[in-house]
């Protein structure tokens, strides 16, 4: 359907008009005010909102950069490398106060990297608490993550880590 420059210049005109008609409510006077607040009960102070609902990838995120902060001295920056020498799943179990609760390897081709992996997690215990994210009737929920080595046995995460 064409509409003309012109009409929708009209209509455009003609839906101004009618927003502009609207009237807003009279104010109350001074004096009804003040005794609308003497007539209340004192509130109570609002209670303090819980922090919103992560989803797992955003508490991925946040966990992995707190385990990065936790091993400043393993972490490696900058491109990955075309060959991993060693990469090392982990499963994470962790309950709604973020402590570890249980740390396996999943998969490890290199024992010294998956040593380094776990002693890295246990490093970074307790984690962020994972916030709306444990199903009903549930202490603690599992994720896994995976630490990409070089060949110094430095690592990136690969939640964090950039496209190769």
């Amino acid at each position: 359907m064409n509409i003309s420059f012109r009409s929708q210049a009209l209509l455009a005109t003609l839906l101004a008009v009618l927003c502009g008609c609207a009237s807003s409510p009279p104010p109350v006077p001074v004096e009804e005010r003040s005794s609308i607040a003497i007539d209340r009960e004192p509130t109570a102070a609002p209670t303090p909102t819980p922090p919103p609902s992560l989803t797992l990838d955003a508490y991925k995120t946040h966990v992995a950069r707190h385990i990065v902060q936790r091993n400043a001295d393993r972490i490696f920056s900058g491109r990955l490398p075309p060959m991993l020498p060693a990469i090392v799943v982990v499963n994470i179990t962790v309950d709604g106060d973020g402590q570890l609760t249980d740390v396996q390897v999943q998969r490890a081709r290199d024992a010294n990297a998956a040593r380094i992996a776990m002693a890295s997690m246990l490093r970074s215990g307790p984690l962020p608490r994972p916030h709306g994210l444990l199903a009903a009737n549930s202490r603690a929920m599992t994720f896994s993550e995976t630490f990409l080595f070089d060949r110094d046995y430095r690592f990136q995460l690969r939640t964090l880590a950039g496209p190769q």
